[in-house]
């Protein structure tokens, strides 16, 4: 096997024949404490991780110099060493009850038991010791009473937060150990299919990026842990070799952003405000995501130059704005079972009204029944922090259900939160999670295909970095 052992730095160079006893496709936080736990746990395994993007060193987006998306492909915040999630704004969810349905697998103590423990892993290698939304009881009584008021659940869960810029030192420090333990990586490359036969799992074909050349990969266990960007190609590879999985729910919604001076008492005392209710007249699950106070609206590029928004929330650097996520749940029944390409033609609806940029409206107008214009964004007290959001009128490629659903969710946080509901708050459009894929396997996390094993967000089975670590660590420690 040619490459260089070096801790400082290894390139990889593959050879005409390869076989490891591990694949990891996928280098975020599920692939990554698979890898770190067979490590810690003195396995003798060869080990192999293949990532479509870069390793984390040379993940940067030119947008913070261009101001605008300049379209990399692949997209280095939704793809490398780390994951889409670790690089937009590292939050660390310390509660069960956040990220995903994956304590209904293996019991909700051994999930907090494995939350605990992968809390201290991130500890080892520099994460902040504060933990937020902790400490205020009385206080969080007060906003869960309103919520209760409105009609809302409020979910009051620690968080570590580690901050985009800490992230990628952490992992960068987990990619160097890493290397210096052994496990061989492939950056620029991508998964495209699996050596499949007779329900046996043998390996992986996997594809340089730009070049299209190909190499064969053998293993004796396969561990797909391709996050919410590898959804859909998880979906495609589920119905072709007959991976037992059942369509679950997809998330569509916006981006809002507003003053920090509304989101004041909330960022105080929970840092992240979890709120979930089922607004009438549909009765769809809303819910709030992904809060990033002093944060910055960010965009993040799919596959066929699918724009969609995000947010991040750096450690230092603030901005004078507090920007969330509000999701709307969608599950579909038969005869339709594409709910990834469903939120894919919503996203590319909205791109297309954009004209390839993230829209954004102010909620006033919504309510008014009129778009944005630029102007009236230039002289609002509330800013784009993503700069070359387009102003218009998101209402245009937003589906109705998912459109009443938000504006009723809106007005009921408004009561929880007042002011947020204000006439200059921004929707940003569109935000979407691709999580539909749900893989059907056992508590020792087995698939009905031998030797093929599906973690992380594009699994169906956890939503965020702490639940898709400790499937992670749950598979490693399976493995050795």
């Amino acid at each position: 096997m040619a490459l260089l052992t070096s801790s400082k730095k290894v390139r990889f160079v593959p050879d005409q024949f390869m076989k490891y006893n591990v694949v990891i496709i996928g280098a975020g936080p599920a692939g990554i404490f698979t890898a770190l736990e067979l490590v810690r746990g003195g396995s003798t395994k060869k080990i192999l991780m293949v990532e479509k993007g870069c390793e984390i060193e040379k993940r940067r987006c030119p947008k913070i110099k261009t101001e605008k998306c300049v379209g990399c492909q692949p997209c280095h915040i939704t793809t490398g060493f780390s994951g889409a999630g670790a690089f937009s704004d590292g939050k660390l969810s310390l509660s069960y009850e956040v990220g995903g349905d994956f304590p209904s697998l293996i019991g909700e103590r051994k999930a907090q038991e494995l939350i605990d423990y992968a809390d201290k892993i991130y500890l080892e290698f520099g994460a902040d010791t504060r933990v937020e939304g902790i400490g205020q009881t009385e206080k969080v009584k007060d906003i869960r009473k309103r919520a209760i008021q409105a009609g809302l659940k409020l979910v009051d869960c620690p968080i570590r937060h580690l901050g985009t810029e800490k992230a990628q030192e952490i992992y960068r420090s987990i990619e160097q150990y890493l290397q210096a333990h052994g496990v061989d990586m492939m950056f620029g490359y991508e998964c495209c299919d699996i050596m499949h036969k007779d329900g046996v799992c043998s390996g992986v074909l996997v594809q340089k990026m730009h070049t299209g050349q190909t190499e064969e990969i053998f293993a004796d266990s396969v561990v797909i842990a391709a996050g919410r960007r590898g959804a859909d190609w998880l979906e495609k590879i589920c119905a072709k070799y007959d991976i037992a999985h059942r369509s679950g729910t997809v998330d569509i919604g916006v981006r809002v952003e507003v003053r920090n001076e509304i989101m004041e008492d909330v960022n105080n005392v929970l840092y992240e405000s979890k709120l979930i209710g089922y607004p009438k007249p549909f009765k769809n699950k809303v819910r709030t995501f992904c809060q990033n106070p002093g944060g910055f609206v960010s965009q993040e590029n799919y596959d066929n130059d699918l724009a969609v928004v995000n947010g991040h929330s750096y450690k230092e650097l603030k901005s004078d704005n507090t920007n969330l996520a509000i999701l709307c749940s969608h599950n579909f029944t038969e005869p339709f079972n594409q709910p990834i390409a469903y939120a894919q033609k919503v996203g590319e609806l909205t791109n297309m009204l954009g004209a390839g940029h993230i829209m954004v409206q102010r909620y006033g107008d919504i309510l008014d029944g009129k778009r944005t214009w630029a102007k009236e964004l230039s002289q609002s007290n509330v800013r784009p922090t993503l700069v070359d959001a387009v102003a218009g009128d998101i209402t245009a490629g937003m589906p109705y259900r998912a459109m009443i659903n938000i504006i009723n969710f809106i007005q009921a946080v408004d009561h929880v939160v007042p002011g947020f509901a204000g006439t200059e708050t921004l929707l940003y459009s569109p935000e979407l999670k691709f999580y539909s894929n749900k893989v059907k396997m056992t508590q020792e996390l087995d698939t009905n295909i031998k030797g093929l094993y599906c973690l992380g967000d594009s699994s169906g089975w956890t939503r965020g970095l702490m639940m898709a670590s400790i499937m992670g660590v749950t598979m490693g420690r399976k493995l050795c």
